[in-house]
């Protein structure tokens, strides 16, 4: 059985990115609220929990991504592949094909254009 893919974006969603960018290696925020233990049941309920950033595309981003995961899961993380935690959790450098999307910088398209006033006016959630 496939599972569904759960694509979430990294800073402004796991990460709570309050400090802004400070390159791809320096995660010095905390998670935003509930966002561990919402991978953690995700990953419970048989979705494939799949991490996306813009940091991917930078040597190094991705193990910078997952030491973080690590050290904020405490016990939610094991340090075998086989373990039952977020060591599930994947990172990739490449759009995934997701089931859904969990991203703080984007719009649900409904089949209508945005304006361009709309879109120039957007604020992120931890923004507004």
């Amino acid at each position: 059985m496939i599972k569904p893919i759960l694509c979430l974006d990294f800073d402004g969603v796991i990460h709570s990115y309050t400090s802004g960018w400070k390159g791809a290696h320096n995660i010095p925020d905390p998670p935003v609220e509930g966002a561990i233990e919402f991978m953690g049941a995700a990953l419970e309920a048989g979705w494939d929990v799949v991490i996306h950033s813009s940091r991917a595309a930078y040597l190094g981003g991705i193990p910078a991504m997952r030491a973080w995961l690590k050290e904020h899961a405490g016990n939610m993380f094991y340090d075998t592949p086989a373990g039952t935690g977020l060591e599930r959790v994947r990172f990739t450098r490449m759009k995934t094909p997701a089931f859904i999307t969990i991203d703080d910088r984007a719009l649900t398209f409904d089949g209508t254009w945005p304006s361009l006033e709309t879109l120039k006016a957007f604020k992120p959630w931890n923004k507004q």
